[in-house]
């Protein structure tokens, strides 16, 4: 695989939907690539990290602690899909752990010349902050559907398991 990431596969990802091709040239100059084994960590949970992650191939399991501590799959990214959107945008640790799940590859996106980015093409930033917005938004209201059919299901068995 080549060194520098192809602007073609961030066009293609939920990302770049609304991207241009020039648009996605500059990312990919911007963007670095990371190689992953499997079970191989990207991020740890409670990481100073800020980067956003744009999965190219393979796929990475979206995990967390939990109070007795074992470690629990909230989602699997494909790719196409990007990851870390709250700690690149408000610049907080991470919320959960990123690991390959197989051999995987993610574009990084650096916060800091992402925002760089904003005097010279703010449309471009723009259209990401859009993007990530859109994305955090569909995350959200899967989330409201899956709980709607828990509580379903927890009153059609009248509060047993």
């Amino acid at each position: 695989m080549s060194e520098k990431p192809d602007y073609r596969v961030i066009r293609e990802s939920s990302l770049g939907q609304e991207l241009s091709d020039e648009e996605c040239k500059t990312l990919a100059n911007i963007m670095s690539i990371c190689q992953l084994k499997d079970g191989e960590i990207l991020v740890h949970e409670g990481e100073a990290n800020t980067s956003m992650h744009i999965v190219t191939a393979g796929q990475l399991a979206v995990t967390t602690m939990t109070e007795e501590g074992e470690s629990v799959n909230l989602y699997v990214l494909k790719p196409g899909e990007f990851a870390g959107t709250r700690a690149f945008v408000d610049r907080t640790p991470r919320k959960a752990t990123l690991r390959a799940m197989g051999k995987s590859e993610v574009y990084v996106l650096d916060s800091d010349q992402f925002e760089a980015l904003l005097g010279s093409h703010p449309h471009l930033v723009f259209s990401v902050m859009r993007a990530i917005f859109r994305t955090v938004h569909n995350t959200l209201m899967r989330m409201d559907m899956e709980n709607v059919q828990l509580l379903n299901y927890i009153n059609r068995q009248h509060g047993r398991y």
